[in-house]
Formats: structure tokens, sequence, C-alpha cells
């Protein structure tokens, strides 16, 4: 029997795609929520078979510049909530909202409006997650009355749970090196432990391997998870968070001029820049760095200033190895020149059995060398724990089901990045649906075996980025 947290006002679901329709169930499993207390407001009619089964009023109104404010207040009011998992709706102009009318928040990444990320008149620092992220912690000092709502930002499984999945990891780095340190508490004690641990670069390591029943066909583009937030964030400039050990500068790396300072971007899409990585299944992968929030928030939150110098941060970013049917169509749209496919295919139900979704976190440069730590969660697995669900689906679900519980437990904690929450909590709540948690060490490095067949340029450092870059 789930535990049932209570909740007792209303819940408005933004968005109802594949991560909508696998919240639902969950929602009511764990929520002393009722079905007449929750409305999901989309702007496509996909899942309303699922509403209607749950007893769910289902509402097809894009949300708009225009009408967000009337359609979202209509609905819902003080002491609500919104899960937002939509994509094309913006979080800033969402969270404002929630703000000045104390409504709880939480969303799966930090969205613009519709044509955002690729308008040409915005440079390509501005149309970052980078930049995103900035914008939305701008709104921690918008004038309120009273109280401030908690808004938890980018919190499905990366973001999310990669964040909580890095504190456990680094404990164990910690006890399994001899280190005697307690629990830290704070941001800085945090970053101290990682700093004295000496992790220098992690990455955000995944592996999917789940197939469908019918191969990817010419001009369609595939995916577990999203077709159309997927393409949207392989389109942004690829982001990392830029650590203090890095040499150099990548050839086709920028800074920002503003803001925490905290990562860099490439003058190139993350659909087009891949790096060498290792997860546990497949070994040594290659993946590809797609932009996202966590790449920059785990290295905000793990950064050691004085003053303004820099003392330590690690290089942080994703390296994603998705189902072959997205590869083939990532390649596809790299050679249409970012030209997403006409025809989009979402696999859930299509899924053969035996696939997983391999998530974790991959921290390197410390006396164990490596260690990726996370979720091998398998669609035979997720299928018999929730329903509408695959395995990637059912992580990020995951997440945001820890995360609602630790924001109704703190309903006035403002707006948070994912690290800024209790690991502990979200992860208690999240763990029965994420399968094997698996922690596995390697002596894998980016320049293992390099140069064997043809000679390359690499740095002796093999922590170094240029390292892990494939060129």
């Amino acid at each position: 029997m789930a535990q049932k947290y209570a909740f007792n006002g209303k819940i408005l679901i933004v968005g109802f795609g594949s991560i909508g329709q696998g919240s639902l169930p969950l929602i009511l499993r764990h929520f002393t929520v009722t079905p007449e207390r929750i409305t999901i407001v989309t702007g496509d009619p996909q899942g309303k078979s699922v509403a209607k089964k749950y007893g769910v009023k289902f509402i097809v109104e894009p949300l708009t510049k225009e009408n967000y404010e009337k359609v979202i207040l209509f609905h819902i009011g003080r002491g609500d909530m919104i899960v937002n998992v939509s994509v094309g709706v913006s979080t800033c102009d969402l969270v404002t909202l929630c703000q000045q009318n104390g409504i709880l928040y939480i969303d799966t990444v930090i969205e613009p409006w519709h044509g955002y990320y690729t308008d040409p008149s915005l440079s390509m620092s501005d149309r970052s997650n980078y930049a995103l992220r900035e914008q939305a912690l701008e709104l921690k000092s918008l004038p309120i009355e009273g109280p401030r709502p908690t808004a938890v930002l980018a919190h499905g499984a990366n973001p999310g749970l990669v964040s909580h999945f890095v504190k456990d990891a680094l404990l164990m780095i910690a006890k399994d090196t001899g280190r005697k340190n307690g629990l830290p508490t704070t941001r800085a004690a945090w970053a101290k432990l990682a700093q004295d641990l000496r992790v220098r670069v992690i990455h955000i390591a995944e592996r999917d391997t789940q197939l469908p029943r019918k191969h990817k066909r010419g001009d369609e583009f595939m995916n577990t998870w999203s077709v159309d937030g997927f393409y949207s964030e392989g389109s942004q400039p690829a982001e990392m968070g830029w650590g203090s050990h890095e040499k150099n500068l990548p050839e086709k790396g920028r800074e920002h001029t503003f803001g925490c300072r905290a990562a860099i971007y490439l003058t190139q899409p993350g659909l087009a820049t891949k790096v060498r990585s290792w997860c546990p299944t497949p070994g040594p992968q290659q993946g590809w760095v797609i932009t996202h929030n966590e790449s920059i928030s785990i290295a905000d939150y793990l950064t050691i200033k004085n003053k303004k110098r820099v003392l330590y941060r690690p290089t942080v970013h994703y390296a994603y190895h998705p189902c072959d049917g997205a590869v083939l169509s990532l390649i596809e749209v790299s050679e249409r020149d970012g030209e997403l496919q006409k025809n989009w295919r979402l696999i859930t139900d299509e899924i053969l059995p035996g696939g997983v979704d391999e998530l974790g976190v991959l921290l390197m440069g410390h006396k164990k060398n490596a260690l990726w730590y996370g979720s091998r969660l398998s669609i035979d697995e997720a299928r018999s724990l929730a329903p509408h669900n695959n395995a990637t689906s059912l992580q990020v679900v995951a997440g945001i089901i820890g995360a609602m519980v630790w924001m109704i437990q703190n309903p006035t904690a403002g707006i948070l990045d994912a690290d800024e929450l209790d690991h502990r909590t979200v992860l208690d709540v999240a763990r029965p649906y994420l399968g094997e948690i698996l922690s596995e060490y390697t002596d894998w490095t980016p320049i293992k075996n390099r140069s064997t067949l043809f000679p390359e340029q690499v740095d002796a450092d093999p922590w170094q980025f240029q390292n892990f870059l494939v060129s």
C-alpha cells in the first residue's frame, strides 16, 4: 500500500504528454487529492482517454502569453498547485503568477514560450539553458505579499533526481575512501566534500536500450519520452558546467557575460556534440551533450569561491545515449541541418520486453577513479510498477512525485533548484519506482586505449574536457 501524503488543495496539470499521463495515476496514488480536484489543461487532445479513465477534467486550451493568467486563475488559487509538464509555456511567467497568488509550482524543465530556442534575433548565450535559469532565479527577489510559495524548478529525473544521486555518490566515495565526516547540511558543506574528494568531472551518463516492435522509418523522429522536448533541447547550444581544473576553453567554447558564470556553451547544437562516457551496461559509450538545467545547477551548487575567484568547481554535463531509434533520428536531423522530421513517434506501449533505461551520475577524478551511481529500470518493471509509463518516463515521474512530497512539507520555501531540496526525502519517495539502484566503480578514463591504431592529441590529465569531446 503506497503511503498517502495530505494535500487539501487542487492540482492543475499543464500539458499531458507522456510525462503527464504517467504522473496522473501516481499523483492519485500518493496524495489525498480526489479526481474532482485535478484539472488538466493542454494544447493537444492526446491523453484524453487516460484522463477520462481516472475521472479527471480534461481541457484542450493551449496556454499563450495572452491567456495563461485568465486560464490558470479560473481553475486554481491560493493553496493550490501547478504541475507543469508542458513544452513551450514560459516557466518564468507561470512562476511569477504562482508567487503572486500563493500557488505551489513544479516543472521538469525551465521553458520559454514557443519560438525562443530558434529565434535568430537572440544570441546563443541568450537562448541557452543558462540564460533561462538566470531569468528564473531572478524571480527570487520578486516583490510579493506574505510568505513565498514553494516553486521547484526543473525537477524530473534529469534535471531532478540526478542532483540527489550526486549527493548519495559523494557520500559513498567518502565512505569508501576512509573519509570520516557527517552528513553535509549546507550547500557550502556539499561543495567542500566534493572538493576534498577531488571530484573533477560529473557526467549525467544515460543509456536507453528500449526497442519498439517497428523500427524507425525515414522522415520519422522516434523517442521514448518527448519528441518536441528532445528536439528543442538538441537545437540549443551544447552547454556544460565548467570546472576549475580545466586548462583551456574548447575551440568552440564561449563564456557567458552575466549571471553566476558557472557554465559555458559551444557554438554548435547539442545534437551535433558528442562525448566519451561510461555506463555499467555498455561500458564505454559515446553520448550527446544535450543541454540540461542540471549541468549548470550542479556545477553552480558545488562551486567554492574566494570573493570572485573560483577555487573549486567540477565540470558537469549530460552524456546521453538514447534508444536506437532516437540515435537514428538525431543523425537524420543533423543531416537535414536541424530540420525536424514530419512524422513523430513516441514509443511506450509498443516497446518490446527486456530494454532498460540506465540513468545515473558518473563522478570522476577521485581516489577510486570513477563511480557511476543511479537507476537501472527495465521496461518490464516499469510496466509492473505504474500504468502509462515506460522505463524513461517513470524515472521522470518518480522525480516529480518525490519533489511534490518535499514541496507540500515545505510550502513556503520560495524558488529552488533541485539541488536545494533534501535529497533523502526525495529519494525515499522516488526509490520504489527506480528499479535497481546501482553503484559501480570503474577504471575507465577518456584516454584509456586511445592512440592505439591512430595518433591523437590527448592531454596527460585525463579529466580535461578536450579528452572527452568527440571531434
